[in-house]
């Protein structure tokens, strides 16, 4: 049985997997670890949790979430988030500027891939990075 909250694929398996499908898996990453810390950080009886949520993981605040961690990633990181920041997509939400959207999908292809890997302590790294300022 796999084990899904520690999935390691070979290098080959998540090179197949296209970056809009790593963004799309690191979207939902990046949206449980932000989950994650408000309630831990006592968000969690707030009748507006979702609408905060949602705050922290839209485009532009995933766009300014790249500013803090870009100069920290690896070379290897930045590639990959480089790849995914250059997709070509169909559409960008109203709230969102292209560039914060290319941005976001980055970030969300990072965090895809990070996960993919088992790199889970890197992603923890990097999420800490995010959340620095709401601490």
């Amino acid at each position: 049985m796999t084990d899904y909250f520690k999935i390691t694929l070979p290098e080959d398996d998540i090179n197949a997997i296209s970056n809009l499908g790593l963004a799309h898996l690191g979207d939902a990453v990046f949206e449980i670890m932000v989950r994650t810390w408000m309630c831990e950080h006592g968000y969690a009886k707030s009748s507006n949790l979702h609408k905060m949520t949602v705050q922290r993981v839209s485009a532009p605040a995933q766009a300014k979430a790249v500013e803090a961690i870009l100069p920290h990633l690896t070379d290897r990181e930045a590639a990959v988030y480089k790849r995914g920041r250059n997709t070509r997509v169909n559409s960008v939400p109203n709230r969102a500027t292209i560039g914060e959207y290319h941005a976001a999908t980055g970030l969300e292809t990072l965090f895809g891939w990070l996960y993919l890997h088992g790199e889970t302590v890197r992603l923890n790294e990097l999420f800490a990075l995010i959340m620095k300022e709401d601490v």
